[in-house]
């Protein structure tokens, strides 16, 4: 059985280059693909592969003093959505160019946003509520991720890279909002982590951050609660439902149906359409004629 796991760790690594051999060598023995980043701040991966396989590389993984107790989020999936192995060194494991911003301890990010689980979260937005503040949701992932699927009611940025988020924090919708609780999520966890901590840097006063991700909120709540849409993902599949009552919230760019499907016809993933598969079918079909 093939499955596709998500995982990230911020901690300290000394030497980024002998993880990278050590990873790259690791996941080759085990025929996984995927993409690992590795910075001095930490990892952040996403594998398919192989179940038993894909054990054995955590197994590996909580071996280590450095990557034990990573929460991994599964998926269906496997090798087939990627194309190979692709193990990096990079700067920072999520490109916001805030690698200055963030303290990084064997604890994790010390100067970030509080962690709230899923039913966490639901329990503080009731007693907010009952004392009549409002609670605000920010998507901190780009447009066209959200396009597809988004939490109800939530502000949405205007970036299409990470490094945007600096301008859009500091002048953008969300700024009018600094006094207010902020709650910001993303995949699986990891930009929040860094998003908050830059946040809190700029004077906004109570930021907290959606433990796991939409991803373990979809675990947890299917489509029963507060997300509506599908949730975007970074391999061949695009996309991938909680639920088989998973709505597509989007809207054909031709026909103006409801689609959660995106067509990227310049191969520059921050330029992805709205187009929906029988607009797709009929476009083949008139290029064919």
């Amino acid at each position: 059985m093939q499955k596709i796991i998500l995982y990230y760790k911020f901690v300290p690594i000394n030497d980024p280059d002998m993880t990278m051999r050590w990873q790259r060598e690791l996941c080759t023995r085990l025929n996984l693909k995927g993409r690992i980043l590795i910075s001095p701040h930490g990892i952040n991966g996403t594998l398919g592969g192989d179940k038993h396989n894909l054990e054995l590389y955590k197994r590996a993984m909580s071996d280590t003093d450095q990557f034990k107790n990573i929460v991994y989020k599964w998926s269906d999936g496997g090798t087939e959505h990627f194309p190979k192995l692709k193990v990096k060194v990079k700067p920072e494991i999520v490109a916001f160019d805030a690698a200055d911003e963030i303290v990084v301890s064997e604890k994790g990010i010390e100067n970030g946003g509080k962690h709230l689980k899923p039913a966490a979260l639901h329990k503080m937005l009731e007693e907010k509520k009952q004392n009549g503040e409002e609670v605000i949701f920010y998507d901190g992932r780009n447009m066209y991720e959200a396009q597809i699927g988004k939490f109800k009611d939530t502000v949405v940025p205007k970036t299409v890279t990470s490094r945007d988020f600096k301008e859009d924090i500091e002048k953008g919708e969300i700024s009018n909002h600094k006094d207010k609780p902020i709650v910001t999520y993303c995949t699986g966890g990891i930009r929040c982590e860094i998003l908050s901590a830059m946040m809190k840097n700029r004077g906004y006063d109570e930021v907290y951050q959606l433990d796991g991700g939409i991803v373990k909120y979809g675990e947890k709540f299917k489509d029963e609660g507060l997300w509506e849409g599908k949730l975007f993902v970074f391999d061949d599949r695009m996309q991938m439902g909680f639920s088989d009552k998973a709505k597509d919230i989007a809207t054909c760019e031709e026909c103006g149906n409801k689609t959660s499907n995106q067509i990227n016809s310049t191969n520059v993933r921050r330029r992805l359409h709205v187009v929906c598969e029988d607009c797709v079918r009929e476009r083949e079909t008139s290029s064919k004629a």
